[in-house]
């Protein structure tokens, strides 16, 4: 077979001229006079025509013996027809079987039957293999590609920090502890600490999207401990509103990008990437409090407040999106770099982001003088002798700053509308699952 690989998508345009695919022979059935099978690359799938008197004989029976989702190349002539939803036909002269795959499958990629997620990431690989699966990451690819995108014409340059640190950004409770040469080093949590390092060296305005490992002893659908951290940092700002419009704009035209680049290739959750209304509604922390039945309560909201807020918020004013603002520095207390307001220091000036009960972002101005800065790493119990570096950044001339760190899987999650976060990740990372 020495044409070359064409895949599904391409054979409409290419009709009456012989072709050769690749693929896993995801089904077969033989009816009478004729038989079908089912081809499936990474961009669809194609139906292989055989027609009793037409086709070698011979093939008939190499489909017949082929175990489902074994790799077979096919050579043929390629036909346009209506009969197929596919809306072409692959009528065969040459069939080779690369590599036959073992009998039984763990996990049927196109049985109706379902399986339990468990099951389904233990044998992760051949769920990957399905439609509805695959479609969730081509939604995935084209957030990235979208926030890039929104980000660079924001006028913000990408970054890459350490992922190995000697401490936290966040204390050590939910650190992960690693031997680096016979010392002790930590996995990020967070690039904070160096993104705020950044304002100081002109760089102004930067972005990360990078991995981060929180070690919270977590079993729910919406906490992993490996996942994709979108970390934004702006210098000069005048407020947090600053912060809130930029993330702002750049999740919508994210949206409209994921939204654009899969209707071109027939995503099926399209549908799903609507315009949010704009602007975000700000809620202040007190009114969330009311809301929520606890007038006057200082207490950071757990997994079913956040999800009874999200409800709130979709019948009082029937968007997705909401900030959450002015949160009282009782609450944000161990986060030293929190800048506390100056007409109210028992507020800050941080934000979350929700989307529809779920927090997708935290973040907000950070303080940039180095005497208050250190109030605030004593009230937190923080050594500043443990944060020289970060600690050297501020005395020698720091910029009114701030920024955020966004969830890419949370976000992904709530697009695709799946039942758990682990269905955003390719190999997902648990308190119970290493592998595969």
């Amino acid at each position: 077979m020495s044409l070359p690989r064409r895949l599904a998508r391409e054979l409409k345009a290419l009709d009456g001229e012989t072709v050769r695919i690749g693929g896993h022979l995801e089904d077969y059935r033989a009816l009478g006079g004729v038989a079908f099978a089912v081809v499936r690359d990474g961009s669809g799938s194609t139906q292989v025509t055989l027609k009793k008197g037409v086709a070698d004989p011979a093939l008939f029976a190499l489909f017949e013996t082929t175990p489902r989702e074994s790799v077979v190349e096919v050579e043929g002539v390629a036909r346009r027809s209506e009969k197929s939803n596919r809306g072409v036909e692959l009528f065969p002269t040459a069939v080779r079987v690369v590599t036959a795959a073992e009998v039984p499958l763990p996990l049927g990629v196109v049985d109706k039957v379902g399986a339990d997620l468990d099951t389904r990431l233990n044998h992760r690989v051949l769920d990957l293999r399905k439609p509805a699966v695959r479609a969730v990451f081509e939604l995935r690819a084209a957030v990235l590609d979208g926030f890039r995108a929104a980000f660079r014409s924001l006028g913000f340059v990408e970054v890459e920090t350490p992922k190995i640190l000697r401490q936290g950004a966040e204390g050590g409770a939910t650190l992960f502890p690693v031997d680096y040469f016979g010392g002790r080093a930590f996995l990020a949590q967070s690039p904070q600490l160096y993104k705020q390092m950044l304002m100081a060296a002109d760089f102004e305005r930067v972005f990360e999207i990078a991995p981060a490992f929180r070690a919270e002893p977590s079993d729910t659908i919406r906490h992993i401990t490996e996942f994709s951290s979108l970390d934004g940092e702006m210098a000069f700002i005048d407020s947090a509103e600053d912060l809130r419009v930029t993330l702002e704009e750049a999740v919508a035209r994210t949206i409209a990008h994921a939204r654009t680049r899969l209707t071109e290739t027939g995503n099926p959750l399209v549908p799903k990437l609507a315009d949010p209304p704009r602007p975000f509604p700000r809620i202040p922390f007190a009114t969330v409090s009311e809301w929520l039945g606890r007038p006057g309560a200082e207490i950071d909201l757990g997994t079913e407040d956040e999800k009874r807020l999200g409800e709130i918020v979709q019948q009082k004013l029937g968007v997705p999106l909401y900030y959450i603002t002015d949160f009282p520095t009782s609450i944000k207390a161990g986060t030293f770099y929190a800048r506390r307001q100056d007409a109210n220091p028992a507020l800050t000036e941080y934000f979350d982001l929700g989307f529809s009960g779920i927090e997708i972002a935290s973040g907000g101005p950070r303080e940039h003088r180095v005497d208050r800065l250190l109030a605030n790493m004593a009230s937190a119990g923080v050594d500043p002798a443990s944060f020289a570096g970060y600690l050297e950044a501020f005395r020698f001339g720091m910029p009114p700053h701030g920024g955020w760190g966004f969830g890419i899987d949370r976000f992904t999650w709530m697009l695709a509308g799946v039942p758990n976060i682990r269905e955003t990740r390719l190999f997902p990372r648990d308190r119970y699952r290493l592998e595969p």
